[in-house]
């Protein structure tokens, strides 16, 4: 059974431990306004998951999926345009201090085909929201276009550019 979690709130770390616990979280219409002026978003209609928190190691892994609707400003006809995005989230974390935590020493080899090392956070808790954010955060095309929108370049003018003017100028002998 899933339980409504409230947004911005802490999952504790002793609550985690040996329990697996199914959240719902949905994002209310105030900090979907906050969340979409942070992103950058012309508007955020939707923002919810549903998410898996079960015990790690020391920590926590949370599991599930991050639903949104967006709308985003086409940068090709600077028309709006709504977006769906559906993204999975996985992420491993464990407390501040722990030996489970990743040691940078010496010379770091990064495998794309692994597993991301869990992430390390401070204090009495985690807070899933912060998560789900980050996922929609990622999910987003940096360089959004409408469906279907082609850039068209300019047609050619017979007009001289003023750069051209300056170049003939430079190729020109100093006169006396």
């Amino acid at each position: 059974m899933s339980e409504a979690w409230p947004w911005g709130r802490l999952l504790a770390w002793p609550a985690s431990r040996g329990v697996e616990r199914r959240l719902i979280l949905v994002a209310s219409p105030e900090v979907r306004t906050q969340i979409g002026r942070d992103l950058g978003l012309e508007d955020l209609q939707r923002l919810g998951a549903q998410i898996v928190v079960r015990p790690w190691l020391d920590g926590m892994e949370i599991e599930g999926r991050v639903e949104a609707m967006v709308t985003r400003l086409c940068g090709v006809t600077l028309e709006l345009f709504d977006v769906a995005i559906d993204e999975p989230l996985k992420v491993r974390i464990v407390p501040q201090g722990s030996p489970n935590a990743p040691q940078a020493e010496g010379e770091i080899v990064v495998d794309v085909e692994a597993e991301d090392p869990p992430d390390e956070a401070a204090g009495d808790g985690v807070d899933p929201s912060a998560y789900v954010v980050e996922a929609l955060a990622l999910a987003l095309d940096p360089f959004p276009r409408k469906p279907g929108a082609v850039f068209e370049s300019p047609a050619a003018t017979d007009r001289i550019s003023p750069f051209a003017v300056l170049a003939e100028f430079v190729k020109r002998p100093p006169s006396d």
